[in-house]
């Protein structure tokens, strides 16, 4: 038997193993605190020591942008508190208010809340959505040309009431129910290597996130649309960037896919 000494760098295999495992720790450190952070175009991550620092998870306040002052949001960000208990409790005056006020809004979302301009169907939406998405049109979150004139003189009253109707009226019956085993795999199953969670997680229609819209019927342009502006950045008032997260892992032909889905569960295409 030898009595050569195994774990000695003169002896070539242990001081190989031992340069190689660091080598493969400095390079994941690298990869890991600094080259996946980076990549991210979000303003914490800018600069090698923020993506470190945000890849590390320590606290904003230690670490500094330009002038020594803490990275602040280039977005206007959701300001709305949404909980299982917001808008479950309505009147019936409420209800009627909401429809007065609603005249407003029949040219883009019908006279019943069902589109016919491949506007969002809003008929039997969860009130809390409803109202979440006027307040971030009125202070700025979310941006449209269209909505965002139209929300900013509502009082929070006003806002309250249109949910409440909207959220009264019945959401129509499916004309043609698709079947959950035909469902793409993006929308029943979704892409745990990619951090991607099947859309019932949140939208389920036993059980669903509060702020988290129905999404059955929803026009397929519409929902497009919204997984593009998330997956782009050009929509931000997800909150804690769920939505974004989610949008930015899919390839266009998964966000093509779920939109048709969804869409086919009311139109029967």
């Amino acid at each position: 038997m030898s009595d050569e000494r195994l774990f000695t760098f003169r002896n070539r295999w242990f001081a190989t193993s031992v340069l190689g495992m660091i080598g493969i720790a400095v390079v994941s450190a690298l990869i890991g605190f600094v080259w996946l952070p980076s990549v991210h175009r979000d303003e914490p991550f800018t600069g090698v020591w923020n993506a470190i620092c945000s890849a590390a998870g320590v606290p904003r306040s230690w670490y500094a942008g330009e002038g020594g002052k803490t990275v602040e949001p280039t977005v206007t960000l959701t300001g709305v508190e949404v909980t299982p208990q917001l808008l479950v409790n309505v009147n019936a005056s409420a209800v009627g208010r909401g429809a007065t006020l609603a005249l407003r809004c029949t040219m883009c979302h019908g006279e019943r809340g069902m589109s016919e301009a491949n506007s969002p169907n809003l008929a039997g939406q969860y009130a809390s959505v409803i109202y979440k998405q006027l307040i971030d049109f009125q202070k700025g979150a979310r941006n449209n040309a269209v909505m965002s004139p139209m929300a900013v003189n509502l009082s929070d009253q006003d806002m309250r009431d249109l949910a409440a109707y909207y959220a009264s009226l019945p959401r129509p019956p499916a004309q043609r129910k698709v079947s959950a085993s035909l469902a793409p795999s993006i929308v029943s199953h979704g892409a745990p290597m990619r951090n991607i969670a099947p859309c019932a997680t949140c939208h389920g229609g036993i059980d669903s996130k509060a702020g988290s819209p129905w999404l059955d019927g929803l026009p397929a342009a519409y929902t497009k649309a919204q997984l593009t502006a998330f997956a782009n950045g050009t929509r931000t008032n997800d909150i804690n960037e769920v939505m974004r997260n989610v949008a930015r892992n899919m390839t266009p032909d998964e966000i093509e896919a779920a939109a048709a889905y969804h869409a086919r569960e009311l139109d029967g295409h």
